[in-house]
Order: C-alpha cells, then structure tokens, then sequence
C-alpha cells in the first residue's frame, strides 16, 4: 500500500492550521470528549469542520489527517487505518467528509472492533449513524458544527468575547447593557458573515452558490440513489422556497409549483435539511395536519432575493436555527381560518413561550386571543417594553 500522497496531504494540512489561531467554541468540547467511542462532527459546508481537524492534527504528533474523498474508490479505510497504527504509531485518525467513503458505517464498526485507535469524523450531510444496522450508536457521539452563532461572528470579526446568555436573563433584562453595544454588526450577520470563509472573503454569495451546487451534485448524491433528473427538481425546489414567502411553505405547496409528488417533495426536503440547506419546523398541537414550515439556514435565501426583501424571512431563519444550536425545542403556531397567529411556542424550562418574531412596529395586537402565560415579541431593534426584547439578544444564548 503506498501512502505517500496522503502522508504529503497529511503534512500540509499540518502547516495550513497555522493560518488559524482562533478556535470555534465546539473545539474544546471535542477535545475534551473522553471515552473510547468515535467522535462525529456534521455540519453545513463552510462551517469550519475541515479546520478543525487541521487544528487537532496540527496539536496532536500521533494525529493524521484524512479527506475521504481524496481516496481512491479501491481504497479501503480499514486497511489504510491498520497500517498508520501499525508502521506509523498513530492513535488518533481525523477522518474528514466520511459520506464519500462507502459503506462507511461498516468501516467504522470494524475499526472500532479491532484497532486500537481513537477516530474523529466529519461529514457536511447529517448522519443516520444511530439507525444503522452495524450498531454506532454506542460507538460513536455526534456533534453539530453550525456556522457562527451572533456571539462567535464578534469573537472572530471584532474580537469581542462575551459570556453566553441565558433566556432567563433576556427575559428579565438582567445585566444587557455590554450587549446592546453590538446590535449594529447584526445586520451584517444576516448579510451572510456568519460563515467562518467570510473572514476571508467579502463577497460570499459566488462560494455559496459553489457550496449549494456542491451539495445537489456531490453530497446528496453520496447518501440517497437518485436518478439524474431529481437533482434539477431539488435546485428548483431551493430556488422556489429562496424566492416565496415563509407562510405557505410547504409539502404540499412545493409539489404544485415543482410539478413533483407531494412524497418526492418531502424526500427532497428531508435530504436538503441533512445538508443543512433547509430547516424544518413542525406545527405545535396533536390535531393539525403535519404540514411543517420550511425555514432555511441563513444565509442562503440571499442568493435569490435582496436583502430588504428577505428580511421578515431572514429573522425567522436566524431565530430557529439559534434555537436549533442549543438544542431547544420548538414549534410554529399554525394559522386558522386566515386569522394571524403568533410565529413559535418554545418549552424553555417546563415552561411554554408563545414568540413573535417582527421589526419595530410588531406589539400586543400579535397575542390577541392567546392564553399562555408568557409572550415575547423578539422585535428587530433595540426597544425594550413590557413583552417586547431584542432579537439578536437571541444570537448569545
């Protein structure tokens, strides 16, 4: 077996972490993970996960870097795996886009079984390891890498670092003053800088047109058999939900306006929120149809509307995918009969938040007929009032 060509790429990955001082927040809690289960990190392309594994190889000497699509297809990953712990004593493989690997669930499990070596992962499609019939779920802790929260964007863009916020203290207004100072950079993080390239690069819409390409040709193709055809009805299926309205978004209105089924509609937005594309909020309630609200992650619905254009969009984009970050869990309230209902009802704490999400002029008017307890208007501006609290409050949680 000749492993030169990835013992060189092994060493420039080495050298290239030296462009990366600054170290994402999840970082730490990778390499502070112990156990002799298998690490696996998923998230968006363009989220930093590649650099990640450049920092841990660049810190660690029994570490080796490893892009699984820069493997031949007779290449086997078990075997590559065997000799790097047995002629180059490395304990610890960083395994980069393992979803071009094939069958990698099984090469896994055998690794796992029969070498003594720790393994981190990465992979820019969202996993189904834990339904896999080779059993990784015991095996292997998923991490998710999204792109910069508001409160990492000002760590990396202005230098600024800021203990997390909870909801409560947002809620009771307890102690915001050092963050209000920094509502004026939101609007640049809406804008798409919440990408770790956008440090780099200034306009960041051509390499999300690349990573959105990327994604319908290269990794949905790696984890669904599709034929040729479908991957031009999922680029239609993102460029119409880019260009529509939130409200109405859904199976049903996809189908229609794609000329798909209403099955086809569901399997293409399922593979395009495993590729961190699309965000699927389900209706609160046991008795509504289970059409979801199809969100997207930010900031891609710019590439196909203008920024004040999609800005009421924008905002539910940021609110649920701060949310999803920290794992919470929440609903969108389903309108009835045309009548306006509040946007979410989050369960924070035993506790049921109804939310609406808006710019300045939102106010009570939004709750009439709403009988929970707690109501917030996360408005998009600095105001305060009785229910009313700053949205980008939201990107510190």
């Amino acid at each position: 077996m000749d492993l030169s060509k990835l013992l060189e790429l092994n060493e420039l990955a080495r050298e290239e972490a030296k462009r990366y001082p600054k170290k994402r927040y999840l970082y730490t809690e990778i390499i502070s993970e112990k156990g002799r289960h298998f690490i696996g990190v998923a998230g968006p392309r363009g989220a930093g996960k590649t650099v990640i594994l450049k920092q841990i190889a660049r810190q660690n000497q029994n570490a080796f870097y490893l892009s699984a699509d820069t493997l031949e297809r007779e290449e086997d990953l078990f075997e590559i795996a065997k000799v790097l712990v047995g002629q180059y004593g490395i304990n610890l493989l960083l395994l980069d886009e393992i979803h071009f690997q094939k069958s990698y669930e099984q090469k896994l499990k055998k690794i796992f079984d029969f070498l003594n070596i720790h393994l981190i992962f990465t992979s820019s499609v969202s996993l189904s390891i834990f339904e896999s019939s080779y059993d990784l779920s015991r095996r292997v802790k998923l991490f998710y890498l999204y792109p910069f929260s508001f409160r990492e964007y000002l760590f990396f863009k202005k230098n600024v670092s800021l203990p997390a916020l909870t909801l409560e203290r947002i809620i009771k207004r307890q102690r915001l003053e050092e963050y209000l100072r920094y509502e004026y950079a939101f609007s640049d993080y809406l804008k798409g800088n919440l990408l770790p390239f956008s440090l780099e690069e200034p306009n960041v819409y051509p390499i999300l047109e690349n990573i959105i390409e990327r994604i319908i040709e290269k990794d949905i193709p790696s984890v669904a058999n599709l034929q040729v055809n479908e991957l031009s009805a999922i680029e239609k299926t993102i460029k119409f939900i880019g260009k529509s309205p939130v409200d109405g978004i859904n199976f049903t209105s996809l189908s229609k306006n794609i000329g798909i089924t209403k099955y086809k509609a569901e399997q293409y937005v399922n593979l395009l929120e495993k590729a961190f594309v699309l965000n699927v909020v389900f209706p609160a309630g046991t008795n509504v149809l289970k059409e979801p609200k199809i969100l997207m992650y930010l900031p891609y619905r710019l590439l196909y509307k203008s920024y004040d254009e999609s800005l009421g969009a924008l905002r539910e984009d940021f609110f649920a995918e701060a949310l999803k970050m920290r794992g919470w869990e929440f609903n969108y309230l389903k309108t009835k009969r045309g009548a306006k209902t509040p946007d979410f009802l989050v369960r924070y704490k035993g506790r049921e938040i109804v939310v609406e999400i808006g710019g300045k002029g939102k106010g009570k008017h939004q709750f009439k007929g709403i009988t929970a307890k707690q109501k917030i208007i996360f408005a998009h501006s600095q105001i305060f009032t009785e229910d009313k609290r700053p949205l980008f409050l939201l990107g510190f949680i």
